[in-house]
């Protein structure tokens, strides 16, 4: 087991490459650098990073493709990562996020913010269910929690890690309202920099993967959302 955090870096500007490995390693994690998106993939496959901070614009494979082979070709659907972007049109930020970024982080950006949200997706969140719990039934769906896994009608869904722990936190209490804040909170912690629109982005994204079963999922107006383990 590894004593530290590795962080793949794809960043193909070097003055933001050193700040962000400076930060990073200054916090205690070990980095590994990729200037461009073959590198990029080569360096997961070779390297198995703890989490990766990706640039969209980048040098022979673009970010978002690079995005797409990690979650879809490859399943590494439990691989958190960031997208650390000059673009920041609300679709560009739209589409990450549906296709299995954890968060967006637009440049420039905060050192400081940058940490706070590696540290908060490397932590280890215990609010998702109880410490002893091991798995969720609720009708249809099954949550095995120790293989990160979801089924709806036997039919296995390709979640990622965040849609994943906001299955788990919304099944765990059927028929609760969670507000956007308490769900940020509840999946990362109260100090995880997301946006409330990130909240609704990857609802309408785990609905989608559920299919008819994404109406259980339900939209309370003006609040939140809650989980109903009947359509």
């Amino acid at each position: 087991m590894r004593e530290k955090a590795v962080i793949l870096i794809v960043e193909d500007e070097p003055d933001i490459q050193e700040l962000i490995q400076y930060h990073l390693e200054k916090e205690g994690y070990d980095t590994v650098l990729a200037g461009n998106g073959k590198a990029a993939l080569t360096a997961v496959q070779n390297q198995s990073p703890d989490l990766v901070l990706l640039d969209l614009m980048l040098p022979l494979v673009n970010g978002i493709d690079v995005l797409k082979t990690i979650r879809y070709s490859w399943n590494l659907t439990a691989l958190p990562i960031i997208i650390v972007s000059a673009r920041t049109d609300e679709s560009d930020i739209i589409t990450a996020l549906e296709l299995g970024a954890d968060n967006y982080l637009s440049k420039p950006f905060s050192p400081k913010v940058l940490v706070a949200n590696v540290k908060a997706l490397l932590r280890r969140s215990t609010a998702v269910a109880p410490e002893k719990e091991t798995s969720i039934s609720l009708g249809e769906l099954s949550i095995d929690l120790e293989r990160h896994e979801a089924k709806l009608q036997q039919e296995l869904m390709n979640l990622t890690a965040t849609e994943f722990n906001l299955l788990v936190l919304l099944a765990s209490h059927p028929g609760r309202v969670f507000t956007r804040n308490q769900l940020i909170s509840g999946m990362r912690g109260d100090d995880y920099p997301v946006t409330e629109r990130s909240i609704d982005v990857q609802v309408a994204s785990l609905r989608k993967k559920m299919g008819e079963g994404g109406t259980m999922v339900k939209t309370v107006w003006g609040i939140g959302y809650s989980y109903q383990d009947k359509p």
